[in-house]
């Protein structure tokens, strides 16, 4: 049965400012791509590794089969960061690699090196177009919709920092800054800073996750113009750890927590209001990201190294299907557009399992390859 509608507290907090940077831009990568067949061409999954001494994007050919072969290490141009307290997750985020299809461009988080960085997509191969400031401290996840992108920076408070794409290349709105206020100097470190932004589905809302630092949803409406509203309207449940989201059919938001280790659904108002419309537990641990496919939903629980399954009904209850073993450290993970793979980075192990999706929602494992300074390591897209 449903859990019973109930509301997160609702308050509101936060602040306009301008942030003052500079473009850079990048020279090609120096890795050669591999040159994949005509059979494959198309078929990618892309890992970032997060590596501190030079932060790199690893692509892989993904075969008819799901098995991942080849290996091209492309550098971002910028360096990657370890959050105190982590160790499998060293951005303790979800979403800090992303591809827009329509422009077919990836984005890539340089946590230690306070930038974002552009390829240009073409199959398996990656071509570096841009190094751009991310308005903040600490980018840690990347959301695009359409000619709009948005950086979620971690420290000193957290925000988030707007870009409009012209030309073929990103460039950075000053009056699309909102610094979002958290507490992200408690210990550990990694539980306190923000963990996702994300556009809803209509492009609306933006969505920003805050964790430990807020307890907290933190809505930001859209105005006609495309200018977010100057204070984010904040969904705040005490002691909660809203960490991953995604959204279903019906543009339904639906969170990891990491702290009840459950999924939770939310209807998303016009006003930014969350109405808490489901609540289920995966019975595991560290339960913080999550995907769909269809009807089906997939938790990362890094804490019991396990892929927790869900199946939706139409009175958006979620299901529990069971639980699937991964290799250690179970974090950011991503389905292929046919909905036919899911692809998890272990973060522990330093690697990306592979899983064949059956009608029904159930996983079987294809195979786990290893990714070069993978451990530790966040951001997964596959293609």
């Amino acid at each position: 049965m449903p859990t019973p509608p109930r509301r997160f507290a609702r308050t509101l907090k936060a602040a306009v400012t301008v942030a003052l940077a500079a473009t850079a831009f990048a020279t090609p990568a120096v890795s050669a791509p591999s040159t994949p067949s005509a059979h494959d061409h198309g078929r990618a999954v892309f890992v970032q590794n997060d590596r501190v001494a030079g932060n790199q994007v690893i692509a892989y050919r993904r075969a008819a089969d799901g098995s991942l072969h080849g290996r091209t290490v492309y550098g971002t141009g910028g360096k990657g960061g370890v959050l105190a307290g982590s160790v499998v997750d060293h951005l303790a985020s979800q979403g800090s690699l992303t591809y827009e299809p329509h422009h077919k461009l990836l984005y890539a988080v340089n946590a230690g090196s306070n930038t974002l960085t552009v390829f240009s997509v073409d199959g398996d191969r990656l071509h570096r177009e841009q190094i751009i400031t991310s308005g903040g401290v600490f980018p840690v996840s990347v959301a695009a919709h359409g000619d709009r992108v948005y950086v979620l920076n971690a420290r000193e408070g957290g925000s988030v920092q707007g870009y409009r794409l012209a030309d073929g290349r990103l460039h950075r709105v000053a009056a699309w800054h909102r610094e979002l206020d958290l507490d992200t100097t408690t210990a550990p470190e990694f539980t306190h800073t923000p963990g996702q932004v994300a556009f809803t589905p209509d492009g609306s809302q933006l969505v920003v996750t805050t964790k430990l630092g807020g307890n907290s949803i933190a809505v930001f409406p859209f105005g006609p113009s495309g200018v977010p509203a100057p204070e984010p309207v904040v969904n705040s449940k005490e002691g909660s750890q809203p960490f991953g989201l995604t959204f279903d059919a019906r543009h339904r938001l639906v969170v990891a927590d990491g702290v009840e280790n459950s999924l939770l659904t939310f209807r998303l108002r016009e006003d930014g209001d969350a109405e808490l419309v489901d609540d289920a537990l995966t019975g595991q641990q560290a339960s913080c990201w999550v995907v769909r496919v269809g009807d089906h939903f997939y938790v990362s629980n890094a804490g019991s190294n396990s892929l927790s399954a869900f199946r939706q009904t139409r009175r958006a209850a979620l299901e529990p299907l069971g639980n699937t073993p991964t290799g250690a450290g179970t974090v950011d993970s991503a389905v292929t557009p046919d909905g036919r793979y899911l692809y998890v980075q272990t973060g522990g192990a330093g690697a990306v399992d592979a899983f064949r999706i059956g009608k029904d929602g159930g996983l079987t494992k294809i195979g786990t390859t290893v990714v070069p300074d993978g451990v530790g390591g966040e951001g997964i897209v596959a293609l």
